[in-house]
């Protein structure tokens, strides 16, 4: 069985390798499909979205109207504390692909019931493309 909770979010990014438009610093409304999997408990649910949101709300709004930048885009972090901008520094490129993997990492790492078996996620980018990544356990 499984459940799934949207979430949506601005954020700022950019591609310093992009060989297109992404170079540029821009931003997206992004959108957070997270899926859990697995056996429904004693009450009949998967997970309660009470807890989905629980767990998945403080991350988005960690990421909401910030800036999430490579930490060896030297540049732009300093140009971010100049301005007192909210920033979140990974240590990959922000690629939809990339945070997909950021969500799993936090996700699969805050406490889960022990019936959950999967999470998937899919990252929207814009309203046509997404990213899409998952972990089993």
């Amino acid at each position: 069985m499984k459940i799934a909770k949207e979430f949506k979010w601005e954020m700022g990014h950019r591609l310093p390798f992009h060989d297109g438009k992404c170079v540029n610093l821009h931003g997206h409304s992004y959108k957070l499909l997270v899926e859990f999997s697995g056996s429904v408990d004693s009450n009949g649910m998967v997970l309660d979205y009470y807890d989905v949101k629980k767990i998945v709300a403080p991350i988005v709004e960690d990421l909401d109207h910030s800036f999430i930048v490579n930490k060896s885009d030297t540049e732009l972090i300093n140009l971010l504390d100049k301005m007192n901008s909210k920033k979140i520094v990974i240590p990959y490129e922000s690629t939809a692909e990339n945070i997909c993997g950021y969500f799993l990492d936090k996700i699969k790492n805050s406490e889960l019931p022990s019936n959950i078996n999967r999470i998937m996620v899919k990252v929207y980018e814009t309203e046509t493309t997404y990213a899409e990544d998952e972990i089993s356990f």
